[in-house]
């Protein structure tokens, strides 16, 4: 049975950093020392202590958050594990959604990537206190000053350093600590042990330069302690520990560590100011939420009626469905039953646990926010928000990332049609950033995600766990069709096979319609009763029916009049049905005669970039038909937006980061249609010719 810890006694911290920054190696290392795992692991031979999944494993990324149990110093420190590579940002946003603190991560040698600024960002959003660990300070080429300068121009001028490493690279020995202005030199071995000396001769300006300037930071956020320092009085160290926690949590100060998570260096440090530092949940305020439409604020405490989000949900081999939750406020024991508010539903928790990367403790009761996991919950999902039962508490949601990047996917063997919507739905419950259904404009199964390799991960995660196997193909495009100028004529059906026949006449005229390209309108011209009003509405229904085949390559035909002025009857054999058939004769007809043409989707695109491969980004942009509407700089980045039509738009994640070496980065908006050029045109109606041909077969 685990070990119950008070509110109080809590730390919820979400690991960020870039892809490769080193935060799975820091979490491991953490655990280690805590004794919470009792051997270290590594990303590179799949062995990481919170990278555990078959997909984490084999690709060598982590993919899934993770949450870590570490116990230090009487305190519980929750761990969350994130991954950095921004295809499951939508993992990182659960992550902070149920954090109270976050330590960034940055690599000694690479500094702050595009990944680091976007959860750094993600991070302030949610208002979370944010410590900073330059990690790899081993690794060759590392250099804390670089670092420290890229992290204070480029994520917050308020970054101060608490630490200050003893030499880089191989050379790298110990670190001084600014508050008690004392070397660590490290011992031998991974647990990151140090005997205290003496600050070295030769950094002593150094050193006093940066601790001047950490005193003095602190001090400015505290007008006592500023008095006093400018009083010269000798400042106490937890009452400046105080002041630097409190200045945190208003975002006026960001410590930042050094050191090298693989070999535990620099890592007790990060551990200790952790539970010093960082807020309990307690501290972090009270929980804002909704009941009867009404915002309610809650106490962080076992006192306040239960609230608990659901973060994250899996399903495990020999265990099934498994929730991680966190407890907001109140406090939850093993057999209580609770009110699912997103659902309404109520679901019984029969055993609670605390995780701890791909295990788990059993916990008689979880308190106020605290985090846990539990199985077998009959109809709860990642996102949902639990309470007391008989109350109707509703925390705000997780905002995850919308998915705009699609591939077409069909099954591999006939027959598992059924099987392929349930693993997709259950792919989704687990990662809700992954989206899948059948087009029928398309008549594809069309899944949308934030990359390519988010993709990838989820149909290997539909394979391996659901026994799905699919082939995938590229999207169609849902392009439109639209005329270009006036014409009229004729629509005339007539059927005669003995008995009542079939008789329905009209004409028609159809102009282009400027007011929106969805826009149809039907303008009823007939006089004298050449078609009887009963009959003119199911004119309309042909034509609108005629229109969603189009006339050129099958696309829908859009921003259109159509007037029916004319036509004529038959007393007996005239029948809704049968104007219904002329009016979608007459369409065709005519449609082809007004000069109709291909639309296109066009998205706008956001493309964020280092400076130095501005160039390689605008000519791709070109190849892809691009329209470029501006260009902003920030700093060393650069942001293009650009209009380039979906069909050109095909993987080109991956040829953005192959471009840019992996920091450039996307979004997409839906802007509207547009004329698609002649050439283009051409091959799309040759292309929609093939298949119908084939369908026909």
């Amino acid at each position: 049975m685990a070990t119950e810890y008070g509110t109080s006694e809590i730390r919820n911290i979400a690991l960020l950093g870039h892809g490769g920054s080193g935060k799975t190696t820091l979490t491991d290392a953490i655990c280690y020392i805590a004794g919470s795992t009792n051997r270290r692991g590594s990303v590179e031979n799949g062995t990481a202590h919170t990278d555990f999944t078959d997909e984490e494993t084999s690709h060598g990324i982590s993919i899934n958050l993770a949450v870590a149990r570490a116990e230090w110093m009487g305190t519980k420190l929750n761990l969350i594990d994130t991954p950095g590579y921004l295809d499951f940002f939508g993992e990182v946003q659960a992550s902070i959604r149920v954090s109270d603190g976050a330590l960034v991560v940055v690599g000694a040698t690479d500094g702050v990537e595009v990944g680091t600024e976007r959860v750094w960002s993600a991070a302030g959003e949610q208002g979370l206190p944010r410590m900073v660990f330059v990690s790899m300070m081993d690794r060759e080429n590392a250099s804390f000053e670089r670092a420290f300068g890229q992290i204070k121009e480029t994520l917050s001028g308020e970054a101060v350093p608490v630490e200050v490493p003893i030499g880089a690279g191989s050379g790298f020995r110990g670190i001084v600590n600014l508050f008690s202005n004392k070397a660590h030199i490290y011992k031998s071995g991974n647990r990151g042990e140090y005997d205290e000396a003496e600050i070295p001769e030769e950094m002593l300006d150094t050193v006093s330069n940066w601790r001047e300037q950490l005193i003095e930071t602190i001090a400015a956020t505290d007008d006592e302690l500023l008095e006093a320092y400018l009083e010269g009085e000798q400042l106490d160290r937890v009452r400046v520990l105080e002041a630097m926690s409190a200045a945190m949590g208003r975002g006026e100060l960001f410590p930042v560590f050094c050191g090298s998570a693989e070999s535990g260096r620099g890592v007790r440090a990060v551990m200790n100011k952790l539970v010093e530092l960082m807020p309990s949940p307690a501290d972090s305020g009270p929980v804002m939420a909704e009941s009867a439409g009404e915002v309610v604020e809650l106490a962080v405490d076992d006192g306040a009626p239960l609230t608990a989000l659901v973060f994250k949900t899996t399903r495990e081999p020999r265990v099934g469905e498994l929730s991680y939750f966190r407890v907001f406020t109140g406090s939850l024991a093993g057999g209580d039953t609770v009110t699912n508010v997103t659902r309404d539903r109520n679901e019984r928790f029969s055993h609670i646990t605390s995780p701890n990367a791909d295990a788990r403790q059993e916990v008689e009761r979880l308190h106020a926010g605290d985090i846990g996991a539990v199985t077998k919950l009959k109809d709860t999902h990642t996102g949902d928000s639990l309470c007391s039962v008989g109350k109707k508490i509703q925390l705000y949601p997780i905002e995850f990332p919308s998915p705009d990047i699609a591939i077409a996917l069909h099954v591999a063997s006939r027959g598992d049609e059924d099987k392929l919507g349930n693993g997709l739905n259950r792919v989704h419950e687990e990662d809700p950033t992954f989206v899948a259904a059948y087009d029928a404009e398309l008549q594809q199964t069309i899944a949308h995600g934030l990359g390519e390799l988010h993709l990838n991960v989820s149909l290997e995660r539909l394979e391996r766990k659901y026994g799905v196997k699919v082939e995938t193909e590229r999207p169609r495009i849902p392009y439109r069709e639209t005329i270009t100028k006036q014409a009229e004529g004729q629509g005339r059906y007539k059927k005669q096979s003995g008995g009542r026949g079939q008789f329905g006449d009209c004409k028609i005229r159809l102009k282009p319609q400027r007011n929106g390209d969805s826009d149809y309108e039907f303008i009823n011209s007939i006089v004298g009763g050449s078609i009887p009003s009963k009959y003119v509405p199911a004119v309309s229904k042909g034509i609108q029916e005629a229109a969603t085949r189009g006339v050129l390559a099958g696309y829908p035909v859009v921003g259109f009049s159509a007037e029916c002025y004319d036509g004529s009857y038959h007393s007996v054999d005239s029948s809704e049905q049968a104007f219904k058939v002329a009016g979608s004769m007459a369409f065709q007809s005519v449609a082809k005669q007004a000069r109709p043409i291909l639309l296109e989707p066009i998205i706008t695109v956001s493309v964020r970039t280092p400076e130095e491969y501005m160039g390689e980004v605008m000519a791709d942009l070109s190849q892809r038909r691009g329209r470029v509407l501006g260009m902003d700089s920030d700093g060393h980045w650069q942001e293009v937006k650009a209009h380039v039509p979906l069909a050109e738009l095909y993987k080109y994640s991956t040829s953005l980061r192959s471009l840019t070496h992996g920091k450039g980065m996307h979004t997409r908006e839906f802007s509207g249609y547009e004329p698609v050029p002649a050439d283009v045109t051409q091959k799309v109606v040759a292309e929609a010719a093939t298949r119908k041909a084939e369908a026909g077969r």
